[in-house]
């Protein structure tokens, strides 16, 4: 596994660690207020952190094969990101998060710098 790189103290959890299992989201609709979303087809977590507009995701949460418990791996309060898990943080690029998460806290140009990104294409939490 690759070494995670976050200057921005961001607090991380480790529950997905490469595992299969279910995703479902609590999303902001058009009207104003939430729903959840099963992702019955999301095959992993990135697949779901990068499928919904901007302003839309507020949290992702995972249930492992063989678990009935639903544990949160993506958490937003406002405009804070209060939990990410290493999962996410080992895939996320410079561009999902300025497209979609450039006002939040996972947006710092220091970090960018720490792990070498130059481009949109490269990772935003692992050294490129």
């Amino acid at each position: 596994m690759s070494n995670i790189i976050n200057t921005t103290k961001l607090n991380s959890v480790n529950f997905i660690r490469g595992r299969k299992g279910s995703f479902r989201s609590v999303v902001k609709v058009k009207a104003g207020f939430y729903t959840i979303v099963e992702n019955e087809r999301a095959t992993n977590v990135m697949s779901v952190f990068n499928g919904y507009k901007k302003g839309a995701l507020q949290t992702i949460e995972f249930k492992a094969d063989g678990s009935d418990v639903w544990l949160s791996v993506f958490a937003l309060k406002g405009k804070k990101v209060m939990l990410i898990d290493e999962e996410i943080l080992m895939n996320v690029t410079v561009g999902d998060i300025n497209s979609m998460f450039m006002n939040t806290n996972l947006y710092s140009q220091e970090q960018y710098k720490s792990v070498n990104a130059k481009t949109w294409a490269d990772k935003a939490y692992v050294m490129n």
